[in-house]
């Protein structure tokens, strides 16, 4: 008799909720499942919102002061000039974050990267187990009816549990 290895396990926890932090726990999670790894993605504090029916995420390019502001849009010359836009100053101009969020997605587009719903639609398919921290829920108001189909409820002490033998665990 063959004794079966047992599955290998990824615990995710997902505390962000812009645009680009909202691709690594799914692309992780999707990619993990793929390979047949039991996955849980723990939704906390502003990661919460990425469970939502409708996603509202954006990109904010004062969140993150390494984002690059390369311009992917417009005449070829213009594609490949550095523009060194402060944190400071973008953060602080009106629109900026809507303009870099759509920029953002136009790219993705682009070059055929899955949109977050696609790659959350894909974690539902593949099995993860999306859990929303009910604590959060209770401090900032979510009812789990705003949430996709699939959404689990539960606190930190059981996901712990199944992170604390997780052969891969990840705060993102």
């Amino acid at each position: 008799m063959v004794e079966e290895k047992p599955k290998k396990k990824m615990a995710l926890i997902a505390s962000q909720g812009t645009l680009d932090w909202a691709y690594p726990p799914f692309i992780l999670a999707s990619t993990a499942a793929a390979m047949d790894m039991e996955v849980k993605i723990f939704f906390t504090f502003y990661g919460l919102p990425l469970l939502k029916k409708k996603l509202k995420a954006k990109v904010t390019p004062t969140g993150n002061p390494a984002m690059p502001m390369k311009m992917p849009f417009g005449p070829k010359f213009f594609q490949n000039i550095n523009w060194p836009i402060p944190a400071a100053v973008s953060g602080n101009m009106p629109g900026f974050d809507t303009v870099a969020t759509s920029l953002m997605k136009k790219t993705f587009k682009k070059k055929g990267v899955a949109t977050i719903e696609e790659l959350r639609d894909m974690c539902v398919l593949l099995g993860v187990d999306l859990i929303a921290c009910q604590m959060t829920m209770d401090v900032f108001g979510f009812e789990k009816e705003e949430f996709i189909d699939g959404v689990n409820l539960g606190g930190a002490a059981a996901f712990l549990d199944f992170a604390a033998d997780a052969d891969i665990q990840l705060f993102i």
